[in-house]
């Protein structure tokens, strides 16, 4: 049996990979691993406990609470909120410990649990080993120490989390947006209720689409991996920008007024600038991915922005972050996270910061974005190959060093093994579209050969 966490909790197929069995196992587990490590040292445990509105959540909420109250963990119920608003809760209320279910951007029939540590912070890798291994010893017929009588945790439902979550984000704005117009994708997901209400809250005046989530159309052709009913709203609306989330509104992609998609590294690049001005952008430094587009390092060396990049996942980003004291990061996907006002990636929050520096310049969306030209990328998935050899294989390590002395400066490489597919995944990036799809078929042949 493989790792039971990835690089964001734990995922699978609702009732089938991720059952209520598993879901009040980790809870239990995680209680115990954090008292062992003594989180709870010296007071009454805590947990915050919210969810995505997937049909599937409901029953893995009642397993999770189920879990820790048999820990003896007292629990808040916050409802259908986001990620970023049960990360910020944890931290706003002093709990011990947070919980979201969600799946984010994947499909419906799917769900996850995420853990995070007192303050918001998404748990070490370390202590999910822990907790994976408490669970599994469990499994295997080890015995819980159960508390009784009082020592079981109390449950209630904390009602006030959505007005606590929507006045932070207002709360932290550097500006109003009085006078834009905005449409707001919620993807049928935890974002249907607090975007808007955010936008509206900040001044703007707000159209939606994506925001009447009834369990089983989350992400449904809909939110940030499906933006053209967003594309087709702005236009018809006369819009000044659209924002579109994803299923648990950890992430963020935008479309300036004539439909045109605004990706994660330019959203990247107007705030970094904004946050310049403002003197918020700590050693004026920008943390991104190795998969951001070429274009957003040239745009931040033509501005004089420090460019430091990660491994691809937003929990190297924050890693980085954390690590050396910056301020701003994200990845291409959306993921933005600015860590004086967030925890985690936080989609209302990032596509409230955009809006606000359309307002406070009085520029498009279009022109603010134009600091970078997106290089065209081109990426293809080779399947069924042995991905372990990636590094190792001098027939590929020659090609790639061909390609990438005929892109030359303007030009890039990647070769990425999939975390979880067995794939590897070619990535060129040139000035040229024709180019740049010929170097990555020709890239692809040779891992086929090489590695097949």
């Amino acid at each position: 049996m493989g790792r039971l966490f990835g690089t964001d909790g734990v995922r699978g197929v609702a009732n089938a990979d991720l059952t209520a069995e598993l879901a009040l196992g980790l809870s239990v587990a995680a209680a115990h691993v954090l008292a062992e490590a003594g989180t709870f040292e010296g007071h009454r445990p805590v947990a915050v406990v919210g969810r995505d509105p997937r049909a599937s959540g409901e029953f893995l909420e009642a397993a999770v609470v189920a879990g820790l109250a048999s820990a003896g963990v007292d629990v808040l119920r916050v409802g259908v909120l986001p990620t970023p608003a049960v990360a910020y809760l944890t931290g706003a209320l002093g709990a011990d410990l947070g919980v979201m279910l969600s799946a984010s951007h994947n499909a419906m029939p799917d769900n996850g649990v995420k853990f995070f540590a007192r303050g918001g912070h998404k748990l070490a890798d370390e202590l999910e080993d822990r907790i994976e291994q408490t669970y599994r010893a469990h499994a295997s017929g080890e015995p819980w120490d159960r508390p009784t009588g009082a020592g079981v945790g109390r449950v209630r439902e904390y009602d006030q989390g959505f007005d606590n979550y929507v006045a932070h984000l207002i709360g932290v704005l550097p500006n109003r947006m009085d006078g834009l117009k905005v449409v707001i994708d919620g993807a049928h997901g935890a974002a249907a209720r607090v975007s808007p209400e955010a936008f509206a809250r900040a001044g703007a005046e707000v159209i939606t689409i994506g925001t009447e989530p009834d369990g089983l159309n989350i992400n449904h052709e809909c939110g940030s991996t499906h933006l053209d009913k967003l594309r087709a709203a702005v236009v018809e609306h006369g819009a000044d920008l659209g924002v579109a989330h994803d299923g648990d509104a950890d992430r963020c992609l935008a479309v300036d007024a004539k439909g045109n998609e605004v990706d994660g590294d330019q959203i990247l690049a107007v705030l970094a600038l904004a946050m310049r001005e403002a003197g918020s952008l700590r050693k004026n430094t920008v943390v991104a991915t190795v998969m951001s587009n070429l274009g957003f390092k040239l745009a931040m060396e033509r501005e004089g922005v420090d460019l430091v990049q990660t491994a691809v996942g937003d929990r190297y980003v924050l890693e980085e972050m954390k690590a050396h004291g910056f301020a701003l990061g994200g990845e291409q996907s959306g993921h933005v996270i600015v860590l004086d006002h967030a925890t985690t990636g936080d989609g209302t929050l990032t596509g409230l910061m955009l809006a606000a520096r359309v307002a406070a310049t009085g520029r498009s969306l279009a022109d603010l974005a134009g600091v970078m030209e997106r290089l065209p990328q081109i990426l293809i998935n080779v399947r069924d190959v042995d991905k372990s050899r990636v590094k190792t294989s001098q027939e590929l390590s020659e090609a790639v060093a061909a390609a990438e002395a005929e892109l030359g400066s303007t030009g890039r490489v990647l070769l990425r093994s999939s975390g979880t597919e067995p794939l590897v995944r070619v990535m060129v990036e040139a000035a040229d579209i024709e180019q740049a799809r010929a170097v990555a078929e020709s890239l692809a042949d040779v891992v086929k050969s090489a590695l097949g």
